[in-house]
């Protein structure tokens, strides 16, 4: 399947961002008008909405153009952070992979989606169950491929191997954080995914927002939705994030002196590393859309890269917040430590 450089990513339509469906559908026609022809969303964006308004944009005939990728694995009946829940409705199992697909197909208004992604890895699923699920639902015509989403390089190794000996369909992408604020992946998944061949949808490219200019020393930060789900990512008296915003400044002073906007330097970096395939933007506006397309045109030269690696080092994430999945080991105590007595 050949993607455009871009994928127009729909997490914010519904009621996580636009919750207009006729504004959101407008956006996602004027994305596949200007060439876009791969569109990512998820089951847990707005709980559904999202796989409905992407639905609603594709019939009447345009379904056939477009490379459609979805995902699983977040909590559906209650919404994501929230306790409680049936522990039987979301994470990698068998049996919540072939209930949800359902859903997902029903929502979306399609026979078939073109890549179904596992959105996050889930420590009480044997990666062998989640591959042996996907590879049926594949031999069945549900999906025509399938990926995973912020997955760490070594637990990508395992399902490679996983794969190969057990003679199970594979990984075929991954879906990382990536931006120039958001550079870890480069020390070891980039190289892994180059490795195996996968392709790389980098997500949040322009750093939740953080790189589209409106985020400036001596401004007062910008509210939106985003931020009040995900107030660690946006925190100025967070250190990392005072990083970030030092690091933006750097940035835009570079990205003037280049010609560009700052929209444009962040997208350009990306689009023009050999292990991305396709960076996922996320308008909520039409202005948004605009002001992001025009980034594949843009190449940018060894002097400005260069420059761009003296701001943030390759392979360095400012801030931990931004890196979209924490190992168990590191957020409960207890599996860091030997049990006594």
């Amino acid at each position: 399947m050949q993607v455009s450089p871009l994928c127009l990513g729909a997490m914010i339509f519904g009621a996580w961002g636009e919750p207009d469906h006729d504004t959101s559908i407008r956006i996602i026609h004027r994305a596949l008008d200007a060439g876009i022809n791969f569109i990512d969303t998820a089951d847990v964006y707005s709980q559904g909405e999202s796989e409905v308004i992407v639905g609603k944009a594709l019939s009447g005939g345009r379904r056939d153009d477009v490379i459609l990728a979805t995902k699983f694995h977040a909590p559906m009946d209650v919404p994501m952070g929230h306790p409680g829940g049936d522990p039987n409705k979301r994470g990698n199992s068998r049996r919540w992979i072939v209930q949800e697909v359902e859903n997902s197909l029903r929502r979306l208004g399609t026979d078939w989606i073109d890549l179904y992604q596992v959105h996050r890895p889930d420590p009480h699923t044997d990666v062998e169950e989640t591959l042996a699920a996907l590879t049926d639902l594949r031999q069945a015509g549900k999906i025509r491929a399938f990926g995973c989403s912020t997955f760490p390089a070594h637990q990508i190794v395992e399902a490679h191997w996983v794969s190969e000996r057990r003679a199970l369909g594979r990984f075929v992408t991954e879906q990382p954080p990536y931006s120039l604020l958001v550079r870890g992946i480069e020390a070891d998944l980039l190289p892994v995914a180059q490795r195996y061949g996968m392709g790389v949808l980098s997500w949040s490219p322009l750093a939740g927002g953080w790189l589209s200019g409106r985020y400036r020393k001596g401004q007062d930060a910008p509210t939106s939705r985003r931020a009040e789900r995900l107030p660690e990512r946006y925190d100025l008296t967070n250190p990392g994030n005072q990083r970030k915003l030092e690091a933006v400044e750097a940035f835009a002073v570079l990205a003037e002196k280049a010609g560009l906007s700052l929209i444009h330097l962040a997208l350009a970096f990306l689009l023009q590393h050999p292990a991305v395939t396709s960076p996922i933007i996320g308008p909520r506006t039409m202005a948004h859309l605009e002001s992001q397309l025009g980034a594949v045109d843009v190449t940018l030269s060894p002097d400005v890269l260069d420059q761009i690696d003296e701001i943030v080092p390759p392979g360095v994430t400012l801030s931990a917040s931004d890196t979209g999945y924490q190992a168990p080991e590191l957020q409960d105590a207890s599996l860091r430590r030997r049990r006594t007595g």
